[in-house]
């Protein structure tokens, strides 16, 4: 891995050494010896001046195999398209996959991609043209049209001879895709089937009629879902009368995946997207300050139910003390409840009666871990203050928070699900604030009805 690591670092040298001699030759040698991700790598490592000569170097084909598997922000397309010759941008763009052409064009505005379309090649603008009509995070806005399709009545031989017509153009040929005279979907054949049967076979006798797909309007996390659990190479996606449409490759699915758990993380954090790059404090502020503004006003309430319990505190004050332990308890003990619930429903590893054992077994996790703190805190603090009396408070709140936090912790998200609302929107600190809340009210609540045992 080292030795590896090192070549690239190398050939990184060598190729910056041609770009800045401007060595056409060297470059090229060098640059197509590399993985396009490494290729990719590259690219976005050097200034814009040196990437100038890249575009002279390279091919809008050669150069669509960089974009495909480039990892940037969004907002760094337009940039980079920014500094290319439009002709040359547009042509770039044309012949890479479809869907791939279809996430760059979607971060631009109208204009631009009205544009783009005008100068590229009829047949690509045209395909282009229908993905981008589709609903973003969608079955249809993933897909892409390159795939190989063939009918039931042809035999293994002719079926072999569109496919290595076709091949060069499809983003998979691992299946190959059986449909009728109105290219509605009957059924699928596997690569591996097509070569180990002989050629005077019918595709009919070997296809699986049981196909499974995703309706174009699909939601991109439940297509995600059904790639993981059947562990497909490719889905088919199909209108409401069965047309086949086009196809989503697992590839797509890793980049669906990915972005999906940014967002969630990024929720549970309350900011709005972790993975984006700000340009200035002022633009992270004001993405974060409508969560911060909530939580501030819940911190709020909190100091007021403390202060509606200033008379006790009065009267016993070493009850001040353990007013963060408790609360940071129940924060963290609600923390963990979420995002078990969180995960289990992002998955969709739930029914009915499996909510109901999930709030159940975090429940009995939180008297579990609630009894054993309890019975600790209940002992130290026994030792440290000398009273029976106080250690029990403490400990008994720290069981009850515990409990209850864990539960909120599970029940929040479940309930947030059921009003089809985003569960990752009961993010850490809101859960955090919650359980405060709660923790004072029990700690509180007992500490004022056995006053007469701590005076």
């Amino acid at each position: 891995m080292a030795d590896e690591s090192e070549k690239v670092e190398l050939e990184e040298g060598t190729l910056l050494l041609a770009l800045e001699h401007e060595n056409l030759e060297e470059f090229r040698k060098t640059f197509f010896d590399q993985h396009p991700y490494d290729q990719a790598k590259f690219f976005i490592k050097i200034d814009a001046e040196l990437r100038m000569i890249v575009y002279q170097f390279l091919s809008p084909n050669e150069m669509a195999t960089i974009f495909e598997n480039i990892e940037i922000d969004n907002d760094e397309y337009e940039m980079y398209l920014a500094e290319m010759d439009p002709t040359f941008a547009a042509q770039m763009i044309g012949k890479m996959y479809v869907d791939d052409a279809v996430d760059v064009l979607n971060e631009l505005d109208k204009e631009q991609v009205t544009n783009y379309l005008k100068i590229m090649d009829d047949e690509a603008a045209e395909d282009i043209r229908e993905l981008l009509h589709y609903e973003e995070y969608t079955a249809g806005s993933i897909m892409t049209t390159e795939y190989i399709s063939i009918h039931a009545h042809q035999t293994i031989h002719s079926a072999m001879q569109i496919l290595k017509k076709e091949a060069p153009n499809a983003e998979t040929i691992y299946y190959v895709y059986v449909v009728d005279e109105d290219n509605k979907l009957v059924g699928v054949i596997s690569l591996r089937d097509l070569i180990i049967h002989d050629d005077e076979t019918m595709i009919s006798e070997l296809m699986n009629e049981r196909v499974y797909s995703v309706n174009v309007t699909e939601d991109q996390e439940e297509v995600a879902r059904k790639i993981m659990d059947y562990d497909f190479l490719a889905l088919p996606v199909l209108d409401n009368e069965k047309h086949l449409l086009g196809i989503i490759t697992v590839d797509d699915i890793v980049d669906v995946i990915d972005e999906e758990a940014s967002e969630d993380y990024s929720k549970l954090a309350a900011v709005s997207d972790v993975d984006s790059i700000d340009r200035g404090p002022f633009s992270a502020a004001r993405k974060r300050l409508p969560w911060l503004i909530i939580l501030l006003f819940l911190g709020m309430f909190t100091a007021s139910l403390i202060g509606r319990f200033e008379e006790t505190l009065n009267k016993v004050a070493i009850l001040a003390v353990f007013i963060p332990l408790i609360a940071g308890m129940a924060g963290n003990t609600g923390t963990q409840a979420l995002a078990v619930a969180v995960r289990r429903i992002t998955i969709g590893d739930f029914e009915e009666e499996s909510k109901l054992k999930l709030i159940f077994k975090e429940a009995g996790t939180g008297l579990i871990t609630g009894s054993i703190c309890g019975i600790v805190v209940t002992i130290v603090v026994f030792i440290w203050q000398k009273d029976i009396f106080l250690g029990l408070l403490v400990g008994i709140s720290i069981l009850a928070t515990l409990t209850v936090a864990t539960i909120a912790g599970a029940f929040i998200p479940l309930i947030m699900h059921k009003l089809k609302v985003d569960p990752a929107v009961a993010s850490g600190p809101f859960i955090t604030t919650i359980n405060d809340i709660i923790s004072i009210l029990i700690y509180f609540g007992m500490a004022t009805m056995f006053m007469q045992y701590l005076l």
